[in-house]
């Protein structure tokens, strides 16, 4: 009787042998280098887009300029010292690290474009791609006179029908002689883990990668009186503690006495305080309108309780943070941030913001 071949048991990606709860739903995480392998075009160019608007200390003005008609710029950067000057960062998205056959053209676009006066030559050209530079290439942007020799030689072959549409652009004469004296030291590649670190520094990295939020610093204490930004929902406060005691509240001074409003107050100013740390918490690590979105959502739950009736003001101020800490909310990347403090400090900011009020 022939042996039977020994059974191989099949082996777990986990090591421990335990298969975490959120790759079931989610399967294994991609890391951020192999995932920047799938972008699309303009996904690549919104990447590079989104790291280099965070370089704020360098740049006044970061633009998109990727397609038809661009001329050979992607995105660029306007430098903050010197308005007049700019950076290139040139999106290239190819499956293997890029060669100088993949991007002469673009040197030719830059020559051309710039010898006509579309546009000045840049103080840097960045390429940028999801492979990074491969070594032939990277060995010539360390090397800019050689760089530029080759681009010569390529340039009939790779260059002279390919940078316009319209008619064929023969180096010879005033062009030949305005490449020879470019600086072709402005030219370099930035390798993408680079890229990588520098964009996990950013507010949309966690909404393009995922990897979850930060911890949140804790939230400022409030200062001893209420501050400008405080104005309209303190207003509004006194308004419902008026309506609540029948007598004029128009200061703190008026409620030091009431020992259950003075201490709501502090309570409502600690609220909108987490809040606030809760929106510049936001700010910094998620895309613009995100916590809007979570004010927008939890107004929409608390407008029902706003026009019930009750007995004054204070009292529906009670009873809707009371419901607006009670809400179900399971469909926002801040859920996992998000305090019983805040919730109460939101109604505080849809105060101040002039959308709810709680007198009639």
């Amino acid at each position: 009787m022939p042996k039977l071949p020994t059974s191989t048991s099949l082996k777990s990606p986990h090591s421990t042998g335990r298969v975490p709860a959120d790759h079931v739903q989610t399967g294994l995480p991609i890391p951020p280098i192999v995932r920047i392998r799938t972008f699309s075009p303009d996904e690549w160019e919104e990447f590079v887009l989104e790291w280099a608007d965070s370089l704020r200390e360098k740049y006044s003005l970061v633009e998109r300029c990727g397609g038809a008609g661009d001329m050979g710029r992607d995105v660029i950067a306007t430098c903050k010292d010197d308005p007049s000057q700019w950076d290139n960062f040139q999106c290239k998205r190819h499956k293997t690290p890029l060669s100088p056959s993949d991007v002469w053209v673009e040197f030719g676009k830059l020559v051309y474009h710039t010898f006509m006066k579309a546009f000045t030559y840049p103080r840097r050209y960045v390429f940028v791609a999801p492979q990074g530079a491969g070594n032939t290439f990277s060995r010539l942007l360390k090397r800019p006179d050689e760089l530029k020799d080759k681009l010569i030689q390529n340039w009939d072959k790779n260059c002279r029908s390919e940078i316009t549409k319209t008619t064929e652009v023969v180096l010879d004469g005033d062009l030949r002689r305005y490449l020879d004296a470019l600086d072709f030291s402005v030219f370099e590649a930035i390798p993408p883990l680079r890229l990588i670190d520098q964009h996990a520094k950013t507010r949309w990295h966690v909404a393009r990668f995922g990897g979850g939020l930060p911890q949140r610093q804790p939230a400022d204490n409030p200062p001893s009186e209420p501050a400008f930004n405080e104005t309209n929902y303190v207003q509004c406060l006194f308004e419902a503690y008026s309506d609540h005691l029948n007598v004029p509240v128009r200061a703190t001074s008026d409620i030091n006495l009431e020992v259950t409003l003075h201490e709501h107050f502090i309570d409502c100013r600690r609220e909108f305080y987490s809040a606030e740390s809760l929106r510049t918490f936001s700010r910094d690590t998620l895309p613009p309108g995100e916590f809007e979105r979570l004010q927008e959502e939890m107004h929409s739950g608390i407008k029902e309780e706003v026009r019930t009736d009750h007995a004054d003001g204070y009292r529906r101020v009670l009873a809707v943070v009371k419901m607006a800490k009670l809400l179900q909310i399971t469909d926002h990347a801040l859920i996992g941030r998000l305090s019983v403090r805040d919730r109460g400090g939101i109604c505080h900011q849809l105060a101040n913001d002039k959308k709810v009020r709680w007198t009639k």
